[in-house]
């Protein structure tokens, strides 16, 4: 009997995501097994039973998912279940909390396709993002200013939070972010004269720009928002929109469900790039970029 592809999914919280089920599934998996409240130092032990109750020509069928909330325990969680591996014992390991990888490298990716139209780039574009300490808009933010954009993280309770933030993420990412006052609409305006590129990851529901605060800044060129709950992140930007002129403003916009084609499709990509590697691989958000770059550029 041929065996089956397994993949287990741990998270620290309590539950796994069942969207990150449906995806594993859909992408070739059979049997997806759940753990739940996982602590960093637990992985190394589920990881040894996971690879040596396997033959290593088996190790294809059998891989492991980190889910969660936070972007860094993922990657310690990655890092611990690297080291846990003894080869030729070894499995692939992909690496995605709340989707956040793979929904900030599609956001990423349609931005750049976007700028590229304007005869522009990632490189030197001034991106503020608005909604920066979530884990969709810290990734986003580390994945533009490796490509080269000039990234500011906008702080809606002020600069002091999301400098904390930046700060972080220049120590384990080696990349420098901008933190800014966006608190009020006076500095939210001052923040929009100086911004090509706006990033709305904000959380669902809430409106953190309207149509006007985008036509007082005619130096944004594309507004990017995930928010796909009523209101929208950003007045005027429709869940469908692709490039879509906003009305009464020099910009356009790519909406939630943009983006949320180009994220599945690299979330199933990457699935099935476990199951199908010859070596093991560890797929974290550089890969998610990767791929959904590749995306974006097929299709334009």
């Amino acid at each position: 009997m041929e065996k089956p592809y397994i993949i287990h999914a741990i998270t620290p919280v309590k539950a796994v995501s069942p969207f990150d089920i449906n995806m594993a599934c859909d992408a070739g998996y059979g049997v997806v097994v759940p753990y739940t409240n996982v602590e960093t130092g637990e992985v190394p032990g589920l990881v040894q039973d996971m690879i040596f109750s396997r033959a290593p020509g088996d190790a294809r069928r059998t891989g492991l998912f980190i889910a969660g909330r936070d972007i860094l325990k993922a990657l310690d969680m990655l890092e611990a279940a690297r080291g846990a591996m003894v080869p030729p014992f070894e499995i692939s390991v992909f690496a995605d909390p709340s989707g956040a990888y793979t929904t900030a490298a599609a956001m990423i990716a349609k931005v750049e396709a976007q700028l590229e139209k304007t005869g522009m780039g990632l490189t030197g574009a001034r991106v503020a993002v608005f909604g920066g300490k979530g884990p969709v808009g810290g990734i986003a933010a580390v994945l533009a200013a490796r490509a080269g954009a000039s990234v500011r993280l906008v702080g809606h309770d002020g600069a002091a939070s999301v400098a904390e933030r930046a700060a972080s993420y220049l120590q384990r990412f080696g990349v420098t972010l901008g933190a800014v006052d966006g608190s009020t609409d006076p500095h939210k305006a001052a923040v929009l004269a100086e911004t090509d590129v706006v990033l709305a990851v904000a959380r669902a529901g809430v409106q953190v720009l309207s149509r006007a605060q985008i036509a007082a800044a005619p130096s944004v060129r594309v507004v990017a928002d995930v928010n796909a709950v009523p209101p929208a992140g950003v007045e005027g930007v429709d869940a469908f929109s692709d490039g879509a002129p906003i009305e009464g403003t020099d910009a356009v916009g790519i909406g939630a469900l943009a983006i949320g084609n180009v994220k599945f499709k690299t979330q199933h990509g990457l699935f099935k790039a476990m199951r199908e590697a010859v070596k093991p691989v560890y797929l974290a958000f550089d890969d998610a970029f990767t791929l959904a770059r590749a995306q974006c550029r097929k299709a334009a």
